[in-house]
């Protein structure tokens, strides 16, 4: 009798097999040489062989924008998620903060699920998966957008991309995780890494409720070394959430009605609670000693790893000075190489103030160089969706052709809690012209602009955080953890 792994194995191969032959448009089919059936590299296997994992075993995905880094997680022969690979993110578009509506070039912030049916084998971006987006809770909050994927290419519209090269090493862990039997992985995406040093600078942003609400599933991850269940409701996320004692009927999530009674394993609620109260204070403790805020990114569509971007004509005005805890140092070889249409993020040109400042001047080609930008001084209302609509206001990103399915903005949603920037124009590019990253950097790099001195932090005394308020339910009990019950709710 065939066991259930192997069934799930042969639904993945068909669910997989069947994409490509839908697809069928670039002759590739099924050949040992298809780009979305190259194997996983032997250096790679040497990692995973070395860090007790195996080839076919359970994946993870977490991203960072501001870092621009996407690392990937597997399960090790322990049965705890532990990191394979940190890749340098090639290009993400938008701002800091979540998606709300079509065409606001806002790459998604939140956790998503990948089945097999959302792999592409023949995308227009070399290989993709589309993240998902928008999943229950963006749809509460009457959130809109299509296809926003992570791909290959460089170039983004609202999506994560990286270049040719990486995308096919993650595209195949991705493939070769559900041949083991996983039934969809995890991406965890996030505006930066979630330490109280972060949280300090961007005190001030309208964002931080959010960032507050989905850095709790970054907790459950790192407390636990597990992937956090994940339901919704009340138009909120909710982690590794279990069936009170005694309960007998399963719990029933809407994204949009009230939470049903629910309870967190004591020693997962615990040790969140532990990590939250520590990362609370040291951030009080931040502020209190006058860390100053993140400077502001207007002007910016996006971002680029440095890895990227210092070898690249006028690459190292893109760098964000203030990112202190890259995992992959600029100094090493660039993993792949950047078309000629990808842009750099054109950084402001005058220190952050209430009036911001953004170029007219078409966008920096990687292989031509640019004169210089006129700048024009935009008025700003003071207020923080002012601010954020003027952030888009930036050079815009051209990939060899549009992004699948986007290329006509959805209607925005009738209501909102909060407002994004208006979609940019692209500007044309030159024609595509492959550039080898490991060129030296050509042309003069631009001044960075100096910020504004910080504001003096008032002095306060860093008080224990408030205990989190009880959830409905019985007492807590051990949550179960088998696979099947992790992903019962987004099969």
């Amino acid at each position: 009798m065939i066991d259930r792994t192997h069934v799930r194995a042969l639904v993945t191969a068909a669910a997989l097999a069947a994409g490509v032959l839908l697809s069928g448009c670039n002759g590739e089919q099924l050949s040992p040489s298809s780009k979305a059936n190259r194997p996983i590299p032997d250096k790679l296997l040497a990692d995973i062989e070395s860090k007790n994992m195996d080839k076919a075993s359970p994946l993870l995905v977490r991203l960072f924008k501001q870092e621009a880094e996407l690392e990937v997680w597997k399960q090790n022969r322990d049965g705890k998620f532990a990191l394979l690979k940190t890749y340098p993110i090639c290009r993400w578009s938008g701002d800091l903060g979540p998606k709300i509506k079509e065409g606001d070039r806002q790459a998604p912030e939140g956790f998503y699920s990948i089945t097999p049916a959302q792999m592409n084998p023949t995308s227009s971006y070399f290989l993709s998966f589309n993240m998902g987006y928008p999943n229950a809770y963006d749809k509460a909050w009457g959130r809109t957008g299509s296809q926003l994927m992570v791909h290959g290419d460089c170039s983004s519209r609202g999506c994560y991309a990286m270049t040719d090269e990486q995308i096919t090493e993650i595209y195949a862990l991705g493939r070769e995780s559900f041949f083991g039997g996983q039934n969809a992985f995890q991406v965890q995406a996030y505006p930066f890494r979630m330490t109280a040093q972060n949280m300090a600078r961007h005190r001030n942003s309208p964002h931080m409720a959010f960032w507050k609400m989905i850095k709790e599933g970054n907790d459950h991850f790192e407390v636990t070394k597990q992937e956090p269940k994940v339901d919704f409701c009340e138009k909120k996320y909710v982690f590794d959430a279990e069936k009170p004692a005694g309960a007998t009927r399963p719990l029933a999530f809407n994204a949009s009605a009230q939470c049903p009674a629910y309870q967190v394993a004591p020693e997962i609620a615990d040790a969140v609670q532990d990590k939250q109260r520590q990362d609370e204070l040291k951030t009080a403790q931040l502020v209190s000693r006058g860390t100053p805020t993140a400077r502001s990114r207007a002007g910016i569509d996006g971002g680029m790893h440095p890895v990227f971007a210092s070898k690249l004509p006028e690459g190292e005005s893109a760098i964000d000075k203030d990112v202190t805890d890259y995992a992959v140092a600029s100094n090493q070889p660039a993993p792949g190489t950047v078309p000629s249409h990808a842009t750099i993020p054109k950084a402001p040109e005058t220190a952050p103030s209430f009036s911001f400042t953004s170029s007219n001047s078409e966008p920096m080609v990687a292989v031509t160089s640019t004169t210089p930008s006129t700048a024009s001084t935009n008025a700003s209302a003071g207020s923080s969706e002012g601010f954020f609509s003027k952030l888009s206001r930036s050079v815009g990103l051209r990939g060899s052709d549009p992004e699948p399915a986007a290329a006509k903005p959805a209607a925005a949603p009738a209501k909102s809690k909060a407002k994004s920037p208006e979609p940019t124009k692209t500007a044309k590019s030159a024609p595509p012209r492959v550039i080898p990253l490991e060129r030296s950097q050509q042309a003069q790099t631009q001044p960075q602009a100096k910020p504004a001195a910080p504001a003096p932090a008032a002095t306060t005394a860093a008080a224990a955080p408030a205990a989190q308020s009880s959830l409905a339910g019985a007492q807590p009990a051990v949550q179960a953890n088998s696979f099947d019950s992790r992903w019962s709710t987004v099969r």
